[in-house]
């Protein structure tokens, strides 16, 4: 098993332990961060209903110039927080999905967090 193989079954390993805990619902919904070697995709997801509130990534035209650090993270994770506010959604729970929670992680509950969304 090489290097890689090994950190995501690591991953892995603690999404499955955090999810255990942590679950959405429509008056406070999950918000899940996924980041690969290049994008960023966050989800506020309601599981209850098995339904997707909001999302943003860097995958979107009027996004697409941010790239997968820190600052540009901190603009998605404002973002979510805007269009979770227009929904009239102000609490969250957090999922980090795994991640360690450094970094463009962090930084999306940053930005989240400072269009006035609690985590």
């Amino acid at each position: 098993m090489n290097n890689t193989e090994l950190k995501r079954k690591r991953r892995l390993k603690r999404k499955k332990s955090i999810r255990k805990s942590i679950n959405g619902t429509a008056d406070r919904p999950r918000m899940s961060v996924f980041r690969s070697n290049k994008k960023i995709y966050v989800q506020v997801i309601d599981d209850i209903a098995g339904k997707t509130l909001v999302s943003a990534s860097n995958l979107e035209k009027e996004n697409s110039s941010l790239k997968l650090n820190v600052a540009d993270a901190e603009k998605i994770g404002s973002l979510v927080g805007e269009r979770l506010k227009e929904k009239k959604i102000d609490k969250v729970v957090f999922d980090r999905n795994g991640y360690l929670y450094h970094g463009v992680v962090k930084a999306v509950a940053e930005g989240a967090r400072k269009a006035g969304i609690r985590l």
